[in-house]
């Protein structure tokens, strides 16, 4: 490669990892609205939560561990606290 084509290739592997990384933290916020659902704490999976994970993350997916109580995930209205996880029963507010 000459000097010409390398400068353009890493200019442009920099504006594809900038781009990629304007999608991550716009893909992190809270997942819209969901009428008829509930928000229901302590059942998502890691990576999995529809939004509110605690410290050290950014939102939607970002749970680091399974059953966090302080991330939750949507589910049909009425029928969070008769889901059963490992670590207890889904509940309506954060723990």
């Amino acid at each position: 490669m000459t000097t010409k084509t390398t400068f353009i290739a890493a200019t442009l592997a920099g504006s594809l990892t900038a781009a990629l990384g304007m999608v991550a933290s716009a893909a992190a916020g809270p997942v819209a609205e969901q009428p008829g659902m509930d928000k229901c704490y302590g059942i998502a999976l890691a990576g999995q939560n529809d939004c509110a994970a605690g410290a050290g993350t950014t939102c939607a997916g970002t749970a680091k561990v399974n059953y966090d109580g302080k991330a939750w995930k949507y589910v049909a209205k009425g029928t969070c606290e008769a889901i059963k996880t490992p670590k207890g029963m889904g509940h309506l507010k954060a723990m």
